[in-house]
Formats: structure tokens, sequence, C-alpha cells
């Protein structure tokens, strides 16, 4: 089969590699659509954290954003899973560890991540092997675009739930990218007044296309009182920015990584009263983001700019964007093409 993969910082190719097989207790699936993210991107550059600390190395094969079809059954995997459309988790723990036990695999200091950690081969191929307890099935109503739009649901959803809104609160999302965007349809979904910051206007145009009650850049910035604070950007400063503009007594969620540290004065968070949360993986959110996919209360479909075959995904990676591609934040990628 084809697979891409990253072999070095700024350079990746296409593959011709075995097919896998199912160990005990895994399924194959055919993959459908994957999505690129902004990890994949900090491969391709060689920023990615876990290059640097061992928790991963080229040549890498990525896709964690993922749906398909279960075409195969390991042993031991029940069989009403076969021919079934899935979507999975990228969190795979060890299921020993006291972590794994709790329900909280997603933290195994021993977890490998499809597509990131460990040597686990990504999606971003024909076929992938995963186990069958990392699975979530797809419902009819929620398509490829949105099945491979489960994984950073997920990780939206659970940013919302931190925040603790309750409906008619005020909810400022910081960074209109996909996860900044889902945040704020999840938001919307429970009730609340959005507004997102951003700083370039296209990006905030496409933000009001869905309908936010407002979407500026910083300079602009109203002085209203925030409910909640979402932190879902890259940017080192806006950690801060997130702590000095929610309420006393409110929520500021962390769920962007910037590329070095970002500081918080720890005294303003004391004083303030300030809850702080910080978000790692949608693995406890995926069931829900489903849900809320195919009870139509969200829909992710309008994030999704363009579809790539394998062929591209370098190009992707390094920037570049098909000419006729729509205003949203997320390229896809079908192995098939």
């Amino acid at each position: 089969m084809r697979a891409f993969a990253v072999t070095g910082p700024g350079k990746s190719a296409v593959w011709e590699v075995p097919a896998p097989t199912a160990p005990p207790g895994d399924v194959i699936v055919d993959v459908t659509r994957v999505g690129v993210c902004g990890t994949d991107v900090e491969f391709f550059t060689g920023e990615m954290a876990y290059l640097h600390d061992g928790h991963a190395a080229y040549p890498m094969r990525l896709g964690h954003e993922w749906c398909g079809v279960v075409s195969a059954l390991g042993d031991g995997v029940d069989e009403r899973w076969l021919g079934c459309r899935v979507a999975g988790d990228t969190m795979l723990g060890c299921g020993a560890c006291h972590r794994c036990s709790a329900g909280v695999q997603h933290l195994c200091e021993r977890r490998t991540e499809v597509g990131i950690r460990g040597g686990r081969p990504g999606a971003l191929a024909g076929q992938l092997a995963v186990p069958a307890t990392s699975l979530r099935a797809l419902p009819a109503p929620v398509d490829d675009c949105a099945g491979a739009m489960a994984e950073p649901g997920g990780n939206a959803l659970r940013a919302v739930r931190a925040a603790d809104l309750r409906p008619g609160d005020r909810l400022l999302v910081l960074g209109p990218g996909t996860i900044g965007l889902l945040v704020a349809r999840f938001a919307q979904a429970a009730g609340a007044e959005v507004h997102v910051l951003g700083n370039t206007e296209s990006s905030l145009a496409f933000a009001r296309s869905l309908g936010v009650d407002g979407a500026w850049v910083e300079a602009d910035l109203p002085a209203l009182p925030f409910d909640a604070v979402v932190d879902a950007s890259n940017a080192a400063t806006l950690p801060a920015l997130a702590l000095d503009l929610v309420q006393p007594g409110k929520r500021v969620v962390y769920i962007g990584l910037a590329g070095t540290p970002s500081p918080i004065d720890t005294r303003m968070l004391a004083l303030k009263d300030v809850t702080a949360v910080g978000v790692l993986s949608g693995s406890p959110a995926l069931t829900g983001a489903i849900e809320g996919y195919a009870s139509g209360a969200v829909d992710p479909r309008p994030l999704v700019a363009a579809i790539v075959g394998l062929e591209q995904v370098g190009d992707v990676l390094a920037g570049w964007r098909p000419g006729d591609a729509g205003p949203g934040p997320k390229i896809h990628v079908d192995p098939r093409i």
C-alpha cells in the first residue's frame, strides 16, 4: 500500500510499504479520510517536542485525525466491528498502569499515539492497524468529512466542558484555527455568547460566517466581561492575555501549545481567584463530539477547505493550499486518490 512519511525536517515521501496485519485485539481499517493537523506541521518542520525528548524519531508515518471502514479483525475482536465505519482514539495507553485503570489512558506514561508517538504508524496510508478498544462507531449522519473531525472535535468539546459555561455566559476564544472554531461551535450549541480573537481579517471573516457574536483583532476587542477564555492559539503571549481578560472567579482553559514557553503571572491567577485548566487530548470526549455531529448540534464540515491526495501532503505541510480551497482552516486527505 502507499503511505506518506516525513523523512526529516522539510523532507517527505510517499512510500510503498507492506499492508498491516492485525495482531490479537487489533483491527485493520481501510482509511477514507485524514485531517492534516498543526502537530503534523511541527513534525515536518522539526519543531515537535517529541522529536527532541526521544518519544518520536524520523521517519514519521503521520496521520491521527482519521476515519475509515473496518476490513479485518485480529483474534479476540468482536465480529460486529467488521464493516463498521469508525473513527479512533489517538492516545493508546499500556492498559496496565494506574492511569489506564483509572480511565485516563491518554495520560499513560507508556502510551503510544497514532502517527505521533512511540513509532506507531499513522493514518496517512491506505490502511491502519489500531486496537479495537480505541474505536468509535460513526452513525450514518456523520459522513467521512465529519468523521475525520472527531479527534479535533473531542479536544474542542473538552475545552468547552472545562470552561464550565452556562447558557448566556460570554466566552472568548483566542485563535480562529480548527480547534478554536470547533470550541466556538460547541460553545454556541451550549447557549454561550461567543467571541473570537485573531490577527487576520480573512480568518475573522470566516469566523463571522459561522455565526460568532464577535470576531476581533486585539486592538479592537471591546471591554466586555468574559466568563471564560479558551486559549486555542500557538502564540506564547496569549496565555497571559487570557488570564488578564477573564473575569475574577471564572475560568481560563489552555489547549493551544506555543513553540516556546508561555509565562503567566500566578499572582494574578491567585488574586483574581481564577481556575486554570489544561487540556491534553480529545480522548475523553470523542463520543460526545460524534454525538454532537450526529445530532446536528455542531457541524464541523464548513471548516474543511479542500481534499487532497497523499502526493500533495508534503506541499500542504509546507504551507501550500489548493487554488480552489475554501476559507476554512482544515485540509483533508483521501489516501485513495
